[in-house]
C-alpha cells in the first residue's frame, strides 16, 4: 500500500494542474497556473512522462491477440463443463458442470484479491510471491517490465487467470458424482492459494525456483496438468469410489455432450498454447501448429489402440485422446518443432489410454480419468520437452536431449518429481482437513438420489 500512495499523490498533482490550465482565463494568470503544476508535480511530471514512454511500448497486435486468446482460454472451462457433464449419470449432469462452471466465479475473485500477487508479485525465497500487488494494486493499464512487455498488465493478468479458473476444475474429475458443493467451494479457495499459486510462481514467476533451475513449461504442463492430475489422486484416495463402482453400470449419459465439449477445448487450447507466446508472431504460430498436429495424432493413436486392444474404436475414445494430445503438447509448444510434436501427440494417445484402464486393476476411482489423461499426460509432455526442445524454435528456451544437452531432461524430471509431490501431498491435506471439520461426502441418500437433486434443488433433463 505504501507503494500505491507514494504514487498516487503526483499523479493527483498532475491532474490538479491539468485543471488549473484549462481554467487559466477564469481562475489565476497564465504564467502561475503554467508553473504551479510544474512545481507541483515535480514527481508527478516524471511519472507522467514516464508513463507516456510506457504506453507507446504497447503493441496493438500483441493485444488483439492476448484478448482473443484470454477469450478463447475462458471457454475451455465451459468446455471442460460439457466435456465432464457428458461423462456422468444423467442425474449428476448439472453438479458436475457446476463444478466446473462455478470456477470462473471462484478463481476469479481469488486471484484479482492475492492469487494474481502470490504467484507473480516480487519473489520471496524463490517460492511464492509477495502481497505487493493485492487486490491488483500496481496491475494498471501499462506493460509490465517483467511479464509483458508490449501489452497492458492488466491484460496479462486476466490471460493468466484463466489458467488459474481451469486448473481446479481439472480435478472435479476425479470427485464427480459424489462431493459436497460447499465443501468444495472452500476447498477451491485453499487449493489455488496453497497449491497453484506457489507451482505457478516457481515455473512462470521472476525468480521461481524451477525458472532458476532452467527447467521449461511453456503453457502449463506442470502448473496446470501435473498438478491437477496429482492433487485428482489424491482427492480420489481420500474421497473414496462413488457407491456401487465396479457393480454396477456407471456410463457416460451423454456422449454428444463430451464430444462438443472436447471440440470446444481444443478449440480454446489454441490460446491457451499460443497465446502463451505473450505476443503475436512467429512463436505464437509455431506453438498454434505443433498444438493441433499433437492433439490429431493423439485421437488416431488412441483409437488405434484402442480398436486392438477392445476391438471398436469409440467416440469418447476420439474425445479422450484429442485431450491427451493436448495436455502432452502444452509444456512443450514453444519449444518444439511439428515432427516431435506428432510424436509427442502419437505417444500420449497410447499411454494415456493405458493409464485410464489401469485404475480399475489399482482400484482407486478417478471418476473422469483426470488422473490418467492430465496426470500421465502431462508427466510426459514435460519429459519430452526436455528431449524435443530445441532454440532453433524459441532462444529463450533450451535444447533438449536430442540436440545435444541433457542436462535439460534432468531438469525436466526433477521439476516433475516436486510438483507431484507438491500438489499430491498438500492436497491429501486440504482434504483429510476438510473431511475431518465439515465433511467431503455427500451422505449415502443424497447420492443414490444424485448431486442434481441433492445439492442444486434441480434436474438437468425434463423429459
Amino acid at each position: 500500500m505504501e507503494v500505491f500512495f507514494s504514487n498516487i499523490y503526483p499523479v493527483i498533482a498532475f491532474f490538479i494542474g491539468l485543471i488549473l490550465i484549462n481554467l487559466r482565463k477564469k481562475v489565476i494568470p497564465l504564467t502561475l497556473t503554467t508553473l504551479f503544476p510544474l512545481f507541483l508535480c515535480t514527481t508527478g511530471a516524471s511519472f507522467a512522462e514516464e508513463a507516456t514512454v510506457v504506453t507507446k511500448q504497447i503493441n496493438s497486435i500483441d493485444t488483439t491477440w492476448m484478448l482473443i486468446s484470454t477469450a478463447l482460454v475462458m471457454l475451455m472451462t465451459p468446455g471442460l463443463a460439457l466435456f465432464y457433464g457428458g461423462m456422468v449419470r444423467s442425474k449428476n449432469v448439472l453438479g458436475t458442470m457446476m463444478q466446473s462452471f462455478v470456477c470462473l466465479g471462484v478463481s476469479t475473485i481469488v486471484w484479482v484479491l492475492w492469487g494474481y500477487s502470490l504467484a507473480f508479485g516480487p519473489d520471496i525465497g524463490h517460492f511464492i510471491g509477495g502481497l505487493d500487488w493485492f487486490g491488483l494494486n500496481s496491475v494498471g493499464l501499462e506493460p509490465s517490465a517483467d511479464y509483458a512487455t508490449t501489452i497492458p498488465h492488466q491484460l496479462f493478468m486476466i490471460f493468466q487467470m484463466m489458467f488459474a479458473v481451469i486448473t481446479p476444475a481439472l480435478i472435479s474429475g476425479a470427485i464427480a458424482e459424489r462431493f459436497k458443493f460447499s465443501t468444495y467451494l472452500i476447498f477451491l479457495v485453499i487449493w489455488l492459494t496453497l497449491v497453484y499459486c506457489p507451482l505457478a510462481h516457481w515455473v512462470w514467476g521472476t525468480d521461481g525456483w524451477v525458472l532458476n533451475l532452467g527447467a521449461l513449461d511453456f503453457a502449463g504442463g506442470l502448473v496446470v496438468h501435473i498438478s491437477s492430475g496429482a492433487a485428482a489422486l489424491a482427492a480420489a484416495l481420500v474421497v473414496g469410489k462413488r457407491l456401487g463402482y465396479s457393480k454396477e453400470p456407471m456410463q457416460p449419459h451423454n456422449l454428444i455432450m463430451t464430444i462438443l465439449g472436447a471440440a470446444l477445448l481444443w478449440f480454446g487450447w489454441f490460446g491457451f498454447n499460443a497465446g502463451s507466446a505473450v505476443a503475436a508472431g512467429s512463436l505464437a504460430t509455431s506453438a498454434f501448429v505443433v498444438t493441433h498436429i499433437a492433439s490429431a495424432t493423439a485421437v488416431m493413436s488412441w483409437l488405434l489402440i484402442e480398436w486392438l486392444h477392445r476391438k471398436k474404436p469409440t467416440a469418447l475414445g476420439a474425445a479422450s485422446g484429442a485431450i491427451a494430445g493436448l495436455v502432452a503438447i502444452t509444456p512443450a509448444a514453444g519449444f518444439v518443432k511439428p515432427i516431435p510434436a506428432l510424436f509427442i501427440g502419437l505417444v500420449a494417445g497410447i499411454i494415456c489410454y493405458f493409464a485410464v484402464n489401469l485404475k480399475t486393476k489399482l482400484g482407486y476411482d478417478d471418476s473422469l480419468d483426470a488422473v490418467g489423461v492430465h496426470g500421465v499426460g502431462g508427466i510426459w509432455g514435460a519429459i519430452a520437452t526436455g528431449l524435443f526442445a530445441t532454440v532453433a524454435v524459441n532462444p529463450d528456451g533450451a535444447n533438449g536431449l536430442f540436440y545435444g544437452n541433457p542436462g535439460l531432461l534432468g531438469n525436466q524430471i526433477i521439476s516433475i518429481i516436486a510438483a507431484v509431490a507438491y500438489a499430491f501431498i498438500l492436497t491429501f491435506i486440504i482434504l483429510k482437513v476438510l473431511d475431518a471439520t465439515i465433511g467431503i461426502r455427500l451422505e449415502k441418500e443424497e447420492e443414490d438420489t444424485g448431486i442434481d437433486l441433492s445439492e442444486h434443488g434441480e434436474r438437468g433433463y425434463t423429459l
